[in-house]
């Protein structure tokens, strides 16, 4: 009797879990692709592409150095940036954050990650070399950026002093659902990606403050580097940054998206659109996602 008890209660939980956790094939069946038309992708797929389109608005955005395009151009790669001492590498359809190299230093010959590593030129020119070969695009030919690096708020810097920390909204159409901060470790190596080793931290929508935070899917209540107390904390310019996601969310045609905006002393800036964006976000808010889609879709 107590095993079929138990079987019942296990049951009942994964109808439960089913009714509020968004899992991967209905993230694409019941949102992506019904949101977002697939010509419409390289909009957000394409880093180049999503200035371009959203150039008009003045949304603020991380300055474009150099792009390169092909083995040929990276020729002169050492004269571009001799006069850059800090500044980013990005595919530009690259996603998940591989591909990206943060330096925070140009000595010339030699260079200097966020995670304190040294870089040589020919280190570097290889690894642009495979971002054009596509090594972080699904093995399209891609196009490296070389983009500024943004400093952080000091709320954020003090907080995560190991590389960039990022806001992650997501929006259906047009309106912001749930968002997390992405805070990069010394295991992620200055990247603010969960799946590289960044902690996730849930935000309160209705005030700005972190009310939940996971790292490798573990509840947390700190840095695990830092030891910086996480929860309560607030997010800085909150509601200037749900307006950016707001503004972008209107302008675009695709209407089930992430949305990432770095926090910088000056005020949010956005990073890049994702049309795909995961869905550890619900670890980080210890909340159901496909639940606060529907209750949004129910108020509107």
């Amino acid at each position: 009797m107590k095993k079929i008890r138990k079987l019942i209660s296990t049951f009942q939980k994964m109808r439960q879990a089913q009714n509020h956790v968004l899992s991967m094939n209905r993230r694409n069946l019941e949102y992506v692709y019904p949101n977002n038309s697939r010509c419409n992708f390289p909009i957000a797929d394409n880093k180049l592409e999503t200035k371009a389109y959203l150039r008009s608005l003045s949304i603020p955005m991380p300055v474009t150095h150099r792009v390169y395009d092909s083995f040929f151009s990276l020729r002169k790669v050492e004269s571009d940036l001799q006069n850059l001492n800090d500044f980013v590498i990005k595919p530009a359809q690259g996603s998940g954050g591989g591909g990206i190299l943060v330096i925070v230093e140009n000595k010339g010959s030699e260079l200097i990650t966020a995670g304190g590593r040294i870089v040589t030129l020919q280190n570097l020119r290889t690894h642009m070399s495979d971002v054009i070969f596509g090594i972080y695009s699904n093995g399209l030919s891609d196009q490296v950026i070389v983009e500024s690096r943004l400093v952080q708020h000091k709320d954020m810097d003090i907080l995560s002093p190991s590389g960039l920390t990022d806001l992650r909204v997501i929006v259906h159409q047009n309106t912001p659902v749930m968002a997390m901060l992405r805070i990069p470790t010394s295991l992620s190596d200055g990247k603010a990606n969960l799946h590289q080793g960044a902690m996730g931290a849930g935000i309160d929508m209705e005030n700005g403050n972190i009310s939940h935070a996971i790292h490798n899917n573990v509840e947390i209540t700190a840095h695990i580097d830092s030891g910086h107390h996480l929860i309560g904390r607030q997010v800085p310019y909150w509601a200037e940054s749900i307006a950016i996601a707001e503004t972008v969310a209107y302008a675009v045609p695709l209407k089930y998206l992430g949305i990432d905006i770095a926090l910088t002393e000056s005020g949010p800036v956005l990073l890049e659109l994702n049309v795909r964006p995961g869905i550890a976000i619900q670890n980080a808010n210890d909340l159901g996602l496909y639940a606060a889609l529907r209750s949004k879709a129910g108020a509107a």
